[in-house]
């Protein structure tokens, strides 16, 4: 899990979300990332779950910038080269302090402690967590998907409308009578 802020996480979808740079702090961590790992966007400033990717190489230093901290020369220089799973439009984003507590990764923590877990760039989560995540970002694009044809059907009834209304102005029209 890639802990970031919604800044940073605007700059990976710019970049097509093709690479993930990691903290110089996060060496030992990064090092053990391997091809077809899956990671998962949380953005701290928002509390919410935004997006997964798949690794796609083997990690990487660059010291080309791309991402902001608050340290002007951390770099993320920890990198691997990445590809887009599925990025949920901000409306379906998925709120932590809903499903938060539910995540096996926190149970070393208090109840109320729970967010404590998300402290820290790069966390390793288990599995199960992970698979929950998947299930949710499945729901939460259909859902999306769903509403965006109901918006095209609903504009293409109201097209029809118009066409209707249009066409009853020509001649077929019934004349209506004023008082004149």
């Amino acid at each position: 899990m890639i802990v970031t802020n919604r800044e940073n996480f605007d700059i990976s979808k710019d970049h097509d979300f093709k690479v993930q740079g990691f903290e110089s702090s996060q060496k030992r961590k990064s090092a053990r990332i391997a091809v077809e790992d899956r990671l998962l966007y949380y953005l701290s400033d928002a509390r919410v779950f935004a997006a997964t990717a798949t690794v796609k190489s083997e990690p990487f230093e660059s010291d080309e910038p791309i991402w902001t901290h608050y340290l002007k020369d951390e770099l993320y220089p920890h990198r691997v080269e990445t590809e887009p799973d599925v990025i949920l439009d901000e409306a379906n984003w998925i709120d932590a302090l809903q499903v938060g507590p539910r995540l096996e990764y926190v149970r070393k923590w208090a109840p109320e402690d729970w967010p404590l877990a998300f402290i820290g760039p790069l966390h390793i989560i288990p599995q199960k967590d992970f698979t929950f995540f998947e299930e949710e970002f499945q729901r939460a694009s259909k859902k999306n998907s769903q509403s965006k044809t109901r918006r095209r059907k609903k504009s293409h009834r109201n097209r029809e409308r118009s066409g209707r209304a249009e066409k009853s102005d020509g001649a077929d029209s019934i004349p209506v009578e004023t008082g004149d």
